[in-house]
């Protein structure tokens, strides 16, 4: 049998941090002993909590170790942080440590030192004093690699302490509540970011485009409410096949009823853009006058479009590099205070490992399979809106208008 000593802090007991602490060590089929426990006494007070853990092997207690650095915990006495080179381009040494997505800090030279460009399943690599999430794709040979698990703290985001501002449905996803009561709250939540000079980042699908809400999400772009728009090659050509013909993957939007032929509308919309030179060229030369992509143009909004490989042209300024498109969806969610997320799964899902903890992230969508995804991969900070986004987009914009 082998032992180890970790520490906790925080608000431990109204997280729900402390009973997880202790679920997990008794699930891994491990042991443990409350050395010393400190309740905070008052609200803005933390507890502090020393236990000591026992288990058969010591791989097994690397592995119980790094599920309870989630919750926080960390090896007692906080021994310096182990460092590997790293031997090659694009890997690092197999006792690597990666990272969540909560707040991260190392013991480095006598002092804790907090990770920057936080974000889940990254590299922690150690430079100049400095401490950076890396991807592993980005790491370098002879990069000084954080190893283990020893000398690694962190701090989760408590979203309970949040629950007047943001945490109005914390963790649950129901279609069964009042749409207008969560619109409300969510446009204050957003005057309130705007007011404080914050930034707001939207991922929408092209679900935006079919269920009427472009014209909606328009007016919130007009309104400065959108600080970057990231999204996919679909939701560009159908927001400009609408523009172009009227209609959504050949459905007329005013009427509801398929057109004749307009199947071939969106590969129409493709041609057009790539004959006026892109969708920038294609705003300033009048060929797109109306739609999401003319809205973003027109107001300076930024805009990146990842490509997949079932995308139809692509648009000229789709960026069909996978590693190129990950690294400008990073870098525009660069401080971003709250990310609003309209029915795009797999753009939510890689934005929501993009992420850290502490970003809002509003998910909206009619499956409440995709909120519970975006959870189940980490991404627990958030909250779901069961509806369809059409009506989302409509009432979120009355409720903004000045």
């Amino acid at each position: 049998m082998v032992s180890e000593t970790v520490q906790a802090e925080g608000h431990l007991i109204d997280s729900g941090n402390f009973q997880s602490i202790l679920t997990t060590i008794v699930e891994h089929g491990s042991e443990y002993e409350i050395l010393r426990f400190d309740v905070g006494r008052k609200n803005e007070e933390g507890s502090h909590v020393t236990l000591r853990l026992t288990t058969g092997t010591t791989a097994r207690l690397h592995d119980l170790l790094a599920k309870l650095s989630v919750f926080g915990c960390y090896v007692e006495g906080t021994p310096e942080v182990k460092l590997r080179p790293a031997d090659m381009d694009g890997a690092a040494p197999e006792d690597f440590y990666s990272t969540t997505n909560h707040r991260t800090s190392v013991f480095l030279g006598g002092t804790w030192v907090a990770a920057e460009n936080q974000r889940m399943d990254a590299v922690l690599v150690v430079g100049g004093g400095r401490v950076a999430c890396r991807k592993l794709r980005d790491i370098k040979q002879g990069d000084q690699v954080v190893c283990g698990m020893q000398g690694i703290r962190v701090a989760p985001d408590v979203q309970q302490r949040d629950k007047p501002s943001f945490g109005f449905m914390s963790n649950e996803v129901s279609s069964e509540r009042r749409v207008e009561t969560v619109v409300a709250r969510v446009a204050d939540m957003l005057r309130q970011v705007k007011a404080a000079n914050g930034r707001i980042a939207f991922v929408a699908g092209p679900v935006v485009v079919h269920t009427g809400g472009s014209q909606y999400f328009c007016e919130l772009i007009a309104m400065g409410y959108v600080d970057v728009l990231l999204a996919g090659n679909a939701l560009a050509v159908h927001d400009i096949e609408v523009a172009l013909s009227g209609t959504s993957l050949g459905i007329d939007l005013s009427s509801g009823h398929p057109v004749e032929h307009g199947h071939r509308n969106h590969m129409r919309a493709i041609n057009a853009v790539r004959r006026a030179g892109g969708i920038g060229a294609a705003v300033a030369s009048g060929v797109l006058t109306t739609g999401v992509m003319h809205a973003c143009h027109t107001h300076n909004v930024p805009y990146i479009l990842a490509g997949s490989i079932r995308d139809d042209g692509p648009l000229p300024e789709t960026m069909m590099d996978l590693t190129a498109a990950q690294d400008a969806y990073g870098q525009a969610l660069a401080n971003v205070d709250v990310v609003v997320m309209l029915s795009s799964m797999l753009h939510s899902i890689g934005v929501g490992n993009m992420l850290p903890s502490w970003v809002k992230v509003i998910c909206v969508d009619i499956n409440p399979a995709v909120v519970t995804k975006l959870s189940d991969r980490g991404s627990t900070q958030t909250v779901g809106v069961v509806t369809d986004v059409g009506l989302f987009l409509h009432q979120l914009a009355e409720r903004l208008r000045p």
